[in-house]
């Protein structure tokens, strides 16, 4: 695979140095990859502009069809896809063939959605004058994807923006740009040059050269609240329109009646899935106290038993390291913090000794209210249980974040899980579930966790624009 930024439909080497990339599964360096600066950028627009003439005049039936072809590309390379996202990630190898089917499945869902956009009718709404409304793409969307999802988070901003008839500039997020630098090459038969640009860089640079460029109409960012608020700033000065999904801090709300067993199975897999760093992870239980020592101690148990290694290590790895040494001592530094607070630590709490950048699947209870663990996002393997005595303390707790993505309630009482769900400020709720995605629904969070929607047909209105066409029926004869 060739290294360099993908500007118009053809490879180009860096001209402000190289960042050396690291395996997070050994911690050794990986392979150095160039980085872009200001007039890199300048470049990658000017070629999104010169493709956004014609591509998006293409009909919506065109546009599916080359979703379908990327779709099935990016479906055909699923194992190569997959070695290198755990390669440069250091996922298991499940955790990322399972990224790599709902980036194919998300580009087949915008293909469809591309050709059923909705408007009001047309029609005469003052007398003698004929109103329509058309649905535009919107122009150069600027991209910004995050480490953890590498892949998945790239598709998910490309599929609605070209479905829409944008073309876009996408910075892959600078530790992990390997997944995205393979998609534009097994697919830079399938799309126009400069349809879809790459730079790659630091966010400081080539993320803020982006968001003040005046030649982009919108910018999209998946990452975190700091360099959501950088974006949003930067993208100020011009006044346009920005899409953010940014972090959580999910609450699981457990009340008595519910299945334990079942919760602890869900807990194992969507609490430390990704190792963690995954922004609706499973991270915040809130319990029933009548069943809260249970809980602790079958999930004590159960996260106990997580097989945790390199992708190489074999198919049965459930969990793999941090992305960097820099996140190790992040999450390792939150535990401590935790512990000296008086929180319990009833599972794992430390890092495992091996090459990489390893933390054990950890349990934390005891956690004092409103303590840094008990709020701020670890992105890390760290599941914290705390207790309540109500229906409405469990859910004051669950809304006292400032984040507002995702959360779920868990209990075999119809009527209490729908009044639970009106009353928690998150974008998603499931109920009796966790961390279940479907490219049909949109995801998107309130409060720091961001605005505009990833997937579905709402993601689709939000890289278009709507204009309003009036006709003067006198001179229409």
């Amino acid at each position: 695979m060739e290294l360099g930024h993908f500007i118009g439909g053809r490879l180009r080497p860096g001209r402000d140095g190289v960042m050396t990339l690291h395996e997070p599964a050994t911690g050794k360096a990986l392979l150095e990859v160039p980085l872009g600066d200001n007039s890199t950028v300048d470049e990658a627009v000017a070629a999104a502009h010169d493709a956004l003439t014609s591509w998006r005049r293409t009909l919506p039936a065109e546009r599916a069809a080359v979703l379908l072809r990327l779709a099935d590309a990016v479906e055909a390379h699923t194992e190569l896809f997959a070695q290198v996202e755990s390669l440069n990630v250091g996922k298991p190898l499940a955790v990322s063939r399972e990224e790599i089917a709902v980036a194919a499945d998300s580009l087949r869902f915008m293909a469809g959605a591309a050709r059923t956009a909705q408007t009001p009718a047309a029609g005469e709404y003052v007398r003698g004058h004929m109103s329509m409304i058309r649905r535009e793409p919107v122009g150069v969307v600027g991209a910004i994807t995050p480490w953890n999802y590498p892949l998945m988070m790239a598709i998910w901003k490309l599929a609605p923006a070209l479905a829409a008839g944008n073309t876009v500039v996408l910075k892959p997020a600078e530790l992990t740009p390997l997944s995205t630098l393979l998609l534009t090459e097994l697919t830079r038969e399938i799309l126009p040059p400069g349809v879809v640009n790459i730079v790659l860089g630091t966010g400081s640079v080539v993320g803020a050269a982006l968001s003040r460029h005046p030649g982009i109409a919108m910018m999209s960012l998946t990452g975190s609240v700091a360099s959501g608020k950088a974006v949003a700033d930067a993208a100020s000065d011009t006044l346009k329109r920005v899409h953010l999904e940014l972090g959580g801090k999910a609450p699981v709300v457990v009340f008595d009646d519910a299945d334990l067993d079942e919760v602890v199975e869900s807990l194992k897999v969507m609490g430390y899935w990704n190792t963690g760093q995954e922004c609706g992870a499973a991270t915040r239980v809130l319990c029933d106290a009548a069943v809260h020592n249970a809980l602790v101690a079958k999930l004590a148990v159960a996260v106990s038993s997580l097989a945790v290694g390199a992708p190489e290590d074999g198919e049965d790895i459930e969990m793999g390291p941090l992305i960097s040494e820099r996140q190790l001592e992040r999450v390792a530094g939150m535990v401590s913090r935790a512990a000296a607070d008086g929180a319990a630590i009833v599972a794992g709490g430390a890092r495992i000794d091996r090459p990489g950048f390893f933390y054990a699947p950890t349990v934390i209870t005891d956690v004092p209210a409103g303590s840094e663990i008990a709020r701020e996002e670890v992105f890390g393997p760290v599941v914290t249980v705390q207790s309540f005595t109500s229906e409405a303390e469990a859910v004051a707790m669950a809304n006292d974040v400032p984040y507002g993505l995702a959360a779920s309630v868990w209990t075999e009482n119809a009527s209490r899980s729908l009044r639970v769900s009106d009353d928690l400020d998150f974008g998603t709720v499931w109920i009796n579930s966790h961390l279940t995605l479907a490219a049909e629904m949109p995801w998107g969070g309130f409060g720091l966790s961001g605005y505009g929607r990833d997937m579905s047909a709402y993601a689709l209105d939000d890289f278009t624009r709507t204009k309003h066409v009036m006709v003067n029926k006198r001179y229409a004869a």
